[in-house]
């Protein structure tokens, strides 16, 4: 009996030396959440309106485009563009009103103003770049378009941000 008692509180004794040790190489939760996957419900989002969210502490922008903000970027010179690509090359095929993009100005990462600029897609207030309705640079000191993140169409209504 009294060699049992003492193995059996060795053991105890072990695992809980053990337990710290191996529970400190798994990454922690906050680690873990911020490479996850974000999963969005587009459904309740109305024509016109622009979401927030934060995916691996990044801001990003999804906006539910109206028709006529479509057809304004549609008769846009991709050539006169300071980096030229097409709304189409934006945006997942099937869902172009549907925009996701990254919401820090290319420039020095400020935060850009929702419908702003005379192109009524984002303003930059701390240096002056202008975005269209597409995340592209129009005018101002940004280099380039706001970055598309990795995102797909899980279902017509919900999307999933961090998986292409």
């Amino acid at each position: 009996m009294l060699y049992l008692a003492t193995g059996a509180f060795g053991l105890v004794g072990a695992v809980g030396v053990a337990w710290p040790l191996v529970s400190q190489l798994a990454p922690d939760a906050q680690t873990v959440a911020g490479g996850a996957p974000v999963d969005l419900d587009l459904a309740p989002i109305q024509a016109g309106q622009i979401v927030k969210l934060f995916w691996r502490g990044k801001l990003i922008f999804v906006r539910n485009r109206t028709e006529a903000e479509l057809a304004a970027l549609q008769k846009v010179d991709v050539a006169s563009l300071r980096e030229p690509q097409t709304d189409a090359a934006r945006t997942k095929e099937g869902h172009a009103n549907w925009l996701v993009v990254y919401g820090n100005c290319t420039h020095l990462g400020c935060v850009p103003i929702d419908f702003g600029g005379e192109h009524k897609g984002w303003f930059c207030p701390c240096h002056g770049s202008v975005f269209d309705a597409s995340g592209r640079a129009r005018g101002g000191p940004a280099p380039s378009n706001l970055p598309v993140p990795p995102y797909a169409f899980t279902s017509d209504s919900k999307i999933r941000i961090g998986t292409a």
